[in-house]
């Protein structure tokens, strides 16, 4: 795909990549946040649990679960704790955070529907608009059903723990808000499955959701892209132009330290003449397509096992605080 000429050069590449995709912050500390002044911010089970053990975090904690009160469900409260993070991140960013639904209930639509519908609440009890919030839920089949009906209602909706072409379609079809196509997994898995290295645009997770944006925009779908999961600068810097890109602290440190120039990858114009046909899938056409991709079906899986197994963790260290 042609590139763009390189932008000035005395910018940091942080704030070259600025220029033309909204930077989110993947991450639960404040303080990174407030660094890299990111547009917008994503959190997951992994990440709160990561931040919650901090001391300088320990008083959300309390607090989510004293507003909860006594008979509240361990769900209850961590869903008070989720929106407790928001909060505090909305305070520091612009734009909008991202809330996520309970990983255990991934393949389960109507449940995802509640819980989300709990969040949101949440939020609004809070005085925060729900143009403010993105529901991250997972790109299962009943992820994806659960989302579309919740963007019927006006909540909009983060896709996460997407590997697949078919994932993107299925979502872009139900009118999703946001996805968020998992790079550094996607290269995991091929660089375990295959033993070989991979390195610039021949990175098949930057190859993933370059196809995803280009067939997005190619067909004029409203879903934003936002690639997530990063192992490296350079897949950042093969997917510049990317509608969204959010990027860990550590990255966004290497790309603030850098001043070579940035160099637009992906855009609108150049994908309008992409050869692409359209496809869409039914409930069966989905299924047997993420099952014929190994990868996708099985960083799926684990994905949703890792989220569980953190969220449980989660429920231990209420378990402990309550006593």
């Amino acid at each position: 795909m042609p590139a763009t000429a390189p932008v000035a050069t005395q910018l940091t590449q942080l704030d070259q990549l600025k220029k033309f995709t909204k930077v989110v912050a993947d991450t639960g500390d404040f303080a990174s946040i407030k660094e890299y002044a990111p547009q917008d911010a994503t959190t997951n089970p992994s990440l709160i649990l990561k931040a919650v053990v901090m001391p300088e975090y320990a008083p959300l904690m309390d607090k989510a679960i004293k507003d909860a009160g006594p008979g509240a469900s361990s769900g209850q409260v961590i869903n008070r704790l989720l929106v407790a993070f928001g909060l505090e991140i909305l305070k520091i960013v612009p734009g909008r955070v991202s809330s996520e639904v309970d990983a255990r209930l991934s393949f389960d639509r109507d449940g995802s529907i509640a819980v989300a519908h709990e969040i949101i609440g949440l939020y609004e009890k809070a005085g925060i608009g729900r143009e403010r919030i993105l529901i991250k839920v997972a790109s299962t089949w009943e992820g994806i059903k659960a989302a579309e009906q919740l963007q019927k209602e006006g909540i909009n909706c983060n896709l996460t723990l997407l590997f697949s072409f078919p994932q993107a379609v299925a979502c872009a079809e139900a009118g999703v808000q946001l996805i968020s196509p998992f790079v550094g997994r996607i290269l995991d898995w091929y660089k375990k499955s295959t033993g070989k290295t991979y390195a610039g645009h021949e990175d098949p997770g930057v190859v993933s959701v370059a196809k995803i944006y280009t067939y997005y925009k190619k067909f004029g779908y409203k879903t934003e892209v936002m690639g997530a999961s990063f192992r490296n600068k350079d897949e950042i810097l093969e997917l510049a132009g990317c509608d969204l890109l959010t990027i860990s602290p550590s990255l966004l440190g290497e790309l603030k330290a850098s001043n070579d120039a940035v160099v637009r990858k992906l855009n609108p114009d150049t994908a309008k003449d992409a050869d692409f046909k359209k496809v869409t899938f039914d409930e069966k056409a989905f299924r047997f397509a993420l099952n014929e991709d190994a990868m996708a079906t099985e960083k799926t899986s684990e994905g949703i096992r890792v989220f569980s197994a953190d969220i449980v963790k989660l429920e231990q260290l209420i378990a402990q605080k309550r006593g």
